[in-house]
């Protein structure tokens, strides 16, 4: 790892090294910053923050196939031939912010968002990060044809793993300095509030870096139990953390208490998925990552351990639903719920995230037998667990009965629900519903994992530039990644986060170094560093 200790001046420091913060640093050094240095608080075996443990997705606008072949390498000429891909145009992307966000995500953030989407891929992939067709993922293969469904098509290659390594050599190949184990601990302002430097921690010791750049990009708090419990609200601080167990809020605090920084954005709210009840309760594991996710919930049922359904599983694409639906798990008895399958639907799921060799399964030749085998493992009401299935099953006959016309499709919202004109729930399955009664039958249990939070700090949205409780932007001061705030609120679109790191990470790279190369620091830059 390398050691704190040159002597020369720094341009632009970036604090945090997820998908956001490594975004930044290239983008300054692409606009002609002279020496940008990256800090992290984590271990170098810990890098990445919680951009390693996604599944490497990047919502963008684009044209179709033919705006996205040229940016993947996983797709032949026959392949291609294959593909059904609608074009996803700003105007979709922007329907799906605001029903998603329920019409509060911030206009010029989310405008930003949307019109550098495709710009901000194109860019990451010229400078050598490598993107897939999300086939695993965002894709069925129905009719012997891949039906792209949800808006969204890429991811990179190997999932966040993938994602990081890639940032990591482009550092390396543009000379942008990286130190481990170097938290942030102070912002340094001159009298008349302009950014002169941070104080970190590094071996042991504490130093004064100075710089008239510096870019927030250190992730929310969501790995912070103190915080979860006093913003998300009750026992949110025995929610299972899906990432890194580092992002646990401290450069948002200092921000607030150092420049007084003005908060934004929805501070009760997070994203938070399906997550494996046998998961690390504190953190993700490297090695498994993200694929302790259960996404597969459109293709079953959900119940709690009284054996009552509580979401309806069909309202919408799962990429539309999965950052939302982990609070309903959370906020059911015991925090968890059992996900339920039939050999209908079994071979539908995707294999990384329900393989043996990921998931503890229970099995059941009826639904009696699954029932008595739940109640080994957390379900209460047994008898109830089998009549709502049982009562589920007759809504999607009924309905069946009464559209014979309609087919199963899992590529679109495909309209087949537990609604008819002579039987209706009192919650729905809106669509995929098809009945759950052919053994043998699988259940796994799921509870709610915590991904990232999302209230943060008020930024100019052109600049990414701090705004401080006076209304004045803090000169020098940029924030990204999590740390932003009022992008989101209660959901998002899946795959808007890492379009979101990139996107104002180059805004904010950019801005860094338009100060770095216009502020007069000859007498500030003597040292990198100072030993306080």
């Amino acid at each position: 790892m390398a050691t704190l200790t040159s002597p020369r001046s720094i341009d632009v420091l970036v604090i945090g090294g997820g998908n956001a913060g490594f975004s930044a640093a290239t983008a300054a050094s692409e606009a002609g910053a002279q020496r940008v240095v990256l800090i992290e608080k984590t271990p170098e075996d810990w890098a990445g923050g919680n951009s390693f443990f996604t599944a490497g997705a990047f919502r963008t606008v684009h044209n179709g196939t033919s705006d996205l072949l040229p940016v993947v390498d996983n797709v032949d000429a026959e392949t291609a031939k294959l593909i059904d891909m609608e074009p996803y145009t700003k105007a979709d992307f922007q329907k799906d912010m605001h029903r998603m966000c329920s019409g509060r995500s911030d206009p010029a953030l989310c405008d930003a968002l949307i019109n550098d989407s495709n710009d901000a891929v194109k860019w990451l992939a010229r400078n050598g990060i490598r993107f897939q067709l999300s086939f695993n993922r965002q894709a069925y293969k129905v009719n012997n044809r891949f039906k792209f469904w949800g808006g969204m098509a890429l991811k990179t290659e190997d999932g966040g793993k993938g994602l990081i390594a890639d940032h990591q050599a482009v550092a390396r190949k543009r000379g942008i300095e990286v130190y481990y184990d170097t938290p942030a601990k102070r912002i340094i302002t001159s009298s008349s509030g302009k950014i002169t430097g941070v104080v970190v921690e590094h071996q042991g010791t504490e130093h004064l870096i100075k710089t008239p750049a510096v870019i927030l990009a250190a992730g929310g708090f969501e790995s912070n139990p103190r915080m979860r419990a006093q913003y998300l609200g009750p026992t949110w601080d025995l929610a299972r953390v899906r990432g890194t167990p580092f992002n646990t809020g401290e450069v948002l605090e200092m921000a607030i208490r150092d420049v007084s920084a003005k908060q934004a954005g929805n501070w009760s709210g997070c994203h938070s998925t399906c997550w494996d009840a046998n998961a690390p309760a504190n953190s993700g594991d490297r090695e498994i990552s993200n694929e302790f996710t259960k996404s597969g919930y459109p293709l079953g049922l959900m119940l709690n351990v009284h054996g009552r359904r509580f979401v309806d599983e069909g309202i919408d694409m799962r990429n539309y639903t999965y950052a939302k639906f982990g609070r309903a798990i959370h906020e059911q008895p015991e925090s968890v719920a059992f996900q339920v399958y039939d050999q209908r639907t079994i071979p539908w799921l995707r294999d990384e995230e329900y393989r043996d060799e990921r998931v503890s399964k229970v099995w059941g030749d009826t639904l009696e037998d699954l029932a008595r085998k739940l109640d080994k493992v957390g379900l209460v009401a047994t008898e109830q667990f089998v009549a709502t299935i049982s009562e589920y099953n007759d809504a999607v006959y009924a309905f069946q009965t009464a559209n014979t016309n309609r087919k199963w499709d899992p590529a679109v919202k495909d309209g087949l629900s537990t609604q008819s004109c002579t039987k209706k729930l009192a919650l729905a399955k809106s669509n995929w519903a098809l009945p759950l009664d052919k053994g043998p039958f699988m259940a796994v249990k799921v509870c709610c994992g915590v991904t990232f939070t999302f209230g943060g700090l008020a930024v100019n949205a052109d600049t990414t530039a701090v705004i401080s409780t006076s209304g004045k932007e803090v000169e020098g001061l940029l924030c990204v990644g999590e740390m932003l705030g009022g992008l989101f609120y209660g959901n998002y679109p899946g795959g808007s986060g890492l379009t979101s790191g990139t996107v104002f990470g180059r805004r904010a790279g950019k801005a860094a170094a338009k100060v770095a190369k216009s502020e007069e620091t000859a007498p500030l830059r003597v040292n990198l560093l100072s030993k306080l």
